[in-house]
């Protein structure tokens, strides 16, 4: 990893929430030179400015990096600890060592590189925060249409996993898939359910 003094990294996830897939954290080094108009917090912006953003981001940023965090995890060790796992090998993972890391909500992971700061908001204050909110966002919406391909009656292409009516009623019908969060207690109360 090379340093360049005065870097600043912007960390942000996406899927904390979902009852199912991975948490995806994304971490991004925007280049001052090279200007990226419209970055905005993704949960604002359209699923085809997303993608435009995310192409314009990954070909202008200095370095980024995208991690996914698997189900299991989430399990084992919580959602919490393990978006704080991804968000430090997040920051491990970028080509450029950051002086400092810019991490989208209230805390900062342990074992981090670089000094770090949280700032609540973060995806709709900070330029580089917003690029990482959107190749997470973006990297995680295509995982989870891949995994529509494999579990088709959940509908994970549609509620990316969110505990929405349709979601919970496939739950409640089908029982949960090997995606499901068994640590979340709509999960949790499907797999009870299976028992009797």
């Amino acid at each position: 990893m090379i340093e360049i003094d005065g870097l600043v990294a912007g960390v942000d996830e996406a899927g904390r929430g979902p009852l199912a897939g991975p948490v995806v954290i994304a971490a991004v080094i925007l280049d001052p030179r090279r200007r990226i108009n419209g970055l905005r917090d993704s949960k604002i912006l359209t699923a085809a400015r997303r993608e435009t953003l995310d192409t314009r981001i990954r070909a202008r940023a200095l370095a980024f990096s995208v991690v996914a965090i698997e189900v299991d995890d989430i399990d084992r060790f919580n959602i919490f600890q393990a978006t704080m796992l991804g968000m430090a090998r997040a920051i491990a993972a970028l080509a450029l060592r950051p002086a400092r890391a810019l991490i989208d909500g209230t805390h900062v992971p342990q074992n981090i590189q670089c000094e770090g700061r949280a700032i609540v908001d973060g995806d709709a204050l900070e330029p580089s925060i917003s690029a990482a909110s959107i190749l997470a966002k973006v990297a995680r919406d295509r995982l989870m249409c891949e995994l529509d391909g494999r579990y088709p009656n959940y509908g994970f292409a549609q509620h990316k996993g969110y505990a929405t009516p349709e979601h919970l009623a496939a739950l409640d019908r089908l029982g949960p898939c090997r995606e499901h969060r068994r640590s979340f207690a709509p999960v949790r109360r499907a797999c009870e359910l299976e028992l009797f």
